[in-house]
């Protein structure tokens, strides 16, 4: 028997589907562990850097925001303000707009 039809089959994606398939709400955030220790402390705030983008571009992609372009400075500072999080700097600005390039 091919290896092939051992596989099932995948449940139907939005974009497949004859009909829309219900999706799940978002869940539970998943429980914070401590960082590693003994890196250096520009690794941290990398880190943090990289997990603030990846929250506001979640955040903008989620409000209708598709393209970096439409991803003004003052649209990821006012989707900031709205989730909670403190006003990102312009290098987060960037990054932000980077992890929306790169999510296609």
């Amino acid at each position: 028997m091919p290896a092939a039809a051992l596989k099932p089959k995948p449940l139907p994606t939005q974009s497949t589907a004859k009909r829309p398939v219900p999706l799940d709400l978002p869940c539970a955030p998943v429980e914070k562990r401590p960082l590693p220790p003994g890196r250096p402390r520009e690794w941290y705030v990398t880190h943090n850097r990289r997990l603030k983008a990846m929250r506001l571009a979640i955040a903008l992609l989620d409000s209708g925001v598709y393209l970096p372009r439409q991803a003004r400075d003052e649209t990821i500072r006012s989707t900031a303000a709205l989730i909670g999080v403190h006003p990102p700097s312009d290098t987060t600005c960037h990054m932000v707009r980077a992890f929306m390039r790169y999510s296609r």
